[in-house]
C-alpha cells in the first residue's frame, strides 16, 4: 500500500530505494517458510496466521503469504506463469541440488539444459534457480 507522497525539490532526482522482501503467494506459509529457512539457513522473524517472513540477518528478506486458491506455477508449460523467480547462489551446484532435494525440492527438466544453474520447484510449485 503506498502511503502518501511527500514533496520532493527536484522529482527528477534519483531517491534512495532498496529492496526489502520479496513475497511469495502459497495455500501453505509455515510449509514453504520451513523449506527455506532450511535451504538458506535462515530463521522465522514473523509468524502470522497468513503471513510469515525470513531474515538472514542483514539484506532481504523473503514472506510467504496465504493465498488459499493459488495455482502453482506449470514452468516450462506456459498454461500458469512462472510469475516470479529467486536466483540463488551456491558453491557446489550438486551438493545445493541434493539438499534442496531432501527438503522437498523438485528438479525441472527445462526446454534446454543450461551450464551454470539448475532449476528446481519449491513445495508450492515456485521455480527457483541454484546458480554457480
Amino acid at each position: 500500500m503506498l502511503g502518501p507522497m511527500t514533496a520532493n525539490a527536484n522529482p527528477t532526482a534519483p531517491v534512495p530505494v532498496r529492496l526489502d522482501m520479496t513475497v511469495l503467494d502459497t495455500a501453505d506459509p509455515p510449509r514453504l517458510a520451513e523449506f527455506y529457512t532450511r535451504l538458506l539457513g535462515w530463521e522465522v522473524e514473523r509468524a502470522d496466521d497468513d503471513w510469515i517472513t525470513i531474515t538472514g540477518g542483514s539484506g532481504p528478506r523473503l514472506a510467504f503469504q496465504l493465498a488459499p486458491d493459488h495455482p502453482a506455477p506449470t514452468w516450462p508449460d506456459p498454461s500458469v506463469p512462472q510469475q516470479v523467480h529467486l536466483d540463488l547462489a551456491v558453491d557446489d551446484l550438486a551438493a545445493a541440488g541434493a539438499w534442496a532435494e531432501s527438503l522437498g525440492a523438485v528438479r525441472v527438466s527445462g526446454p534446454e539444459v543450461q551450464e551454470g544453474f539448475v532449476v528446481f520447484l519449491d513445495p508450492s510449485g515456485h521455480p527457483f534457480c541454484l546458480c554457480d
